[in-house]
């Protein structure tokens, strides 16, 4: 998934040289006409898992083409790029010719502004999804995440692939993703012979920067008294692999995507070696909305249940279709330690070089901030705010 890029806002392709076989609109002549394969547009495609799945589709024989759609080009030589904002209906005419779309032009970065985060990946769903139905195109993937399970006390472990969506809106990007989940639900009612696949991939770790990867930067772990922490990973890699099972029609319906079994909080400790902070629920979660209120940190607090309760997965999907993850949770929290390392946040605000140059100094900044948001709340008080 990849965030846009705000200063770039292309609305087609004058700016890109065309390639032999290039054409004005839609799929371009395919590099080996003799795959019977099918077409492929990805959008997000610049970056991140995009420009993954790109890769390793175009390096597929069982691909005939791959049309890659951001708002830059990326540097996939073997895809046909379009170059435009998801937003703009002119991306129908990009996507004809096109037998699947999978659609991961999503913004869910800590630091975008909500409301401009939020117009952008429901209004970029609709309109992929509209315009793939007018394109033609028989098969739409979206990627969501696990967290739309939620993350609650009375979840079963692992929670089966239909279970009911019980996460509410209250963490950072989860409410677009509800909503998306509800477009992909309700867009083959409305356009009769498109099929809606959706992969709800686990704690993602590969170049990723979310609350929950930087749980792991702090000098302790949080831990909310009485409750009880599962980690199931999912590395990047084991995501686009099963996004290529999907847009390749190996699998279909609602599926989930993660490493096998999960990690209790204790081993979690052990295999990093970072101590527990252990705080009641009243005193985490009162002062993690503090601290969001009055803008010290960019995770709300319904960030810390996926710290607290189980949201861990069956993948039963994919192992049906003889899908393997080919990283474990143990192998995956060691690549998330190496990748962290060195940065330091605390409830979910990272601090510069000079804030946190020892793990005291850290715990120091810990403490600040508590710090300041109750100085803040006995400041309201005493003005009647």
């Amino acid at each position: 998934m990849s965030s846009p890029d705000p200063q770039v806002r292309a609305s087609d392709d004058a700016d890109i040289r065309p390639e032999p076989g290039d054409s004005a609109h839609g799929v371009r002549q395919p590099r080996n006409p003799a795959v019977r394969g099918p077409v492929i547009a990805v959008t997000g495609a610049a970056s991140g898992v995009g420009a993954a799945l790109v890769a390793r589709l175009a390096a597929s024989e069982e691909v005939k083409q791959v049309v890659a759609i951001d708002e830059r080009r990326g540097d996939c030589a073997d895809a046909q790029w379009h170059v435009l904002d998801v937003r703009d209906p002119a991306i129908a005419e990009k996507l004809r010719g096109a037998d699947v779309v999978v659609h991961l032009a999503l913004d869910l970065d800590l630091e975008s502004d909500p409301a401009a985060r939020t117009a952008y990946n429901v209004r970029g769903t609709q309109t992929v999804l509209t315009a793939a139905a007018a394109a033609g195109v028989h098969r739409v993937v979206l990627c969501t995440s696990a967290m739309v399970y939620g993350a609650l006390p009375d979840n079963d472990i692992p929670l089966s692939e239909d279970s009911e969506l019980r996460a509410t809106a209250e963490a950072t990007g989860v409410g677009d993703l509800l909503e998306i989940e509800r477009l992909g639900r309700r867009a083959p009612r409305a356009h009769p012979g498109l099929n809606v696949t959706v992969v709800r991939p686990a704690v993602l770790v590969g170049g990723t920067d979310t609350a929950l990867t930087r749980y792991f930067e702090s000098p302790r772990l949080l831990v909310v008294t009485g409750s009880r922490p599962t980690w199931q990973f999912c590395h990047v890699e084991d995501l686009v692999s099963a996004l290529e099972y999907a847009a390749l029609e190996k699998v279909e319906g609602e599926l989930a995507v993660g490493c096998e079994g999960w990690l209790e909080q204790e081993e979690v400790e052990e295999l990093s070696g970072i101590r527990r902070m252990e705080l009641p629920s009243a005193v985490a979660l009162g002062a993690a909305a503090r601290l969001h209120r009055i803008g010290l940190t960019p995770s709300p607090a319904g960030d810390l249940a996926y710290t607290m309760h189980p949201w861990v997965v069956s993948v039963s999907g994919l192992h049906a279709a003889g899908w393997r993850p080919r990283w474990t949770n143990e192998e995956v929290l060691a690549e998330l330690l190496q990748e962290v390392a060195g940065r330091h946040t605390v409830a979910g605000r990272r601090l510069g070089r000079k804030d946190a140059a020892t793990a005291a100094g850290a715990a120091g900044a810990t403490v600040a901030l508590l710090g300041a948001a109750a100085a803040v709340r006995r400041a309201r008080k005493r003005r009647g705010i």
